[in-house]
């Protein structure tokens, strides 16, 4: 397949299962990158056998992470993609039909829309995981990613088009990993907010759930999607006001700041 002068850049860490998958879905890409944070199972080799150039860079937080793969990226049109995405047939087809025009014209950016797998099977109604817009290719001299620890955008000035066809996120692909991904953003958000100096409003707590979960499951519509929606909604409103309960901590509580750190170092969450 005749490659157009594009990298795509991947952020890792232990993604042995699912970066196979990741890289051969953008067979058009001139460049693959993968920027790896110490990942001790197969990642590595399997990115490599994959026509990836690995770089390894000890962990920075999302955005400058995402900020330091853009810096090693030889092409100036970049496309991001998470090791757990990938382009669906229809989006590599519409890609390769689009991108040739874009790559020629002053655009910054453009956007692509997500569509989520979640225990297993694609969400129909809930309205994040449904052609959720994101900007995920840019020119790397007209837009950047924003510093945060966690929940990182990417900034630009312009308009920028919106292709239709979606890319597909398979989103945590058991409970469990959903948890421990709770746990891991929470202790990012939190240093942000510390960071920030942001006050502690914990009088918001009681009321933080039942609204976040309203929202989810009433708004964006998750209560058509059955009891996977029921699910989504209830860990999206337990993950609200957790990090609120843990920012509390951190701030009333400093200490727990680097013993929470050596825990998920320990459990290579700290990431």
């Amino acid at each position: 397949m005749p490659t157009l002068p594009l990298t795509l850049a991947v952020i890792t860490h232990n993604e042995a299962d699912n970066i196979a998958r990741c890289l051969d879905s953008v067979p058009f890409a001139a460049e693959k990158l993968v920027v790896d944070s110490g990942s001790d199972d197969d990642t590595v080799a399997i990115a490599q056998a994959h026509g990836a150039r690995v770089v390894r860079q000890d962990w920075l937080g999302f955005g400058a992470q995402r900020n330091f793969a853009t810096t090693q990226c030889s092409h100036p049109w970049i496309l991001v993609l998470d090791a757990d995405e990938y382009l669906t047939p229809a989006l590599s087809a519409e890609l390769q039909q689009r991108l040739p025009a874009l790559l020629a014209g002053d655009a910054a950016a453009a956007y692509l829309r997500r569509s989520t797998i979640y225990m297993g099977a694609p969400m129909r109604w809930y309205r994040p995981a449904v052609g959720e817009r994101l900007a995920r290719l840019y020119h790397r001299d007209r837009a950047r990613w924003t510093d945060a620890r966690v929940h990182e955008s990417l900034r630009f000035d312009g308009a920028a088009p919106t292709l239709r066809a979606p890319f597909n996120h398979v989103n945590n692909p058991t409970l469990p990993h959903k948890q421990l991904k709770v746990l891991r953003y929470a202790e990012l958000k939190c240093r942000d907010w510390r960071d920030k100096g942001k006050p502690v409003r914990m009088w918001q707590a009681p009321f933080v759930f039942a609204l976040a979960f309203l929202k989810d499951y009433v708004l964006r519509l998750a209560m058509l999607d059955g009891w996977r929606g029921f699910m989504i909604a209830y860990t999206a409103a337990g993950y609200a006001l957790y990090k609120r309960m843990r920012y509390y901590e951190m701030v009333n509580n400093p200490p727990s700041v680097a013993s929470a750190t050596d825990l998920l170092n320990r459990h290579h969450l700290d990431r």
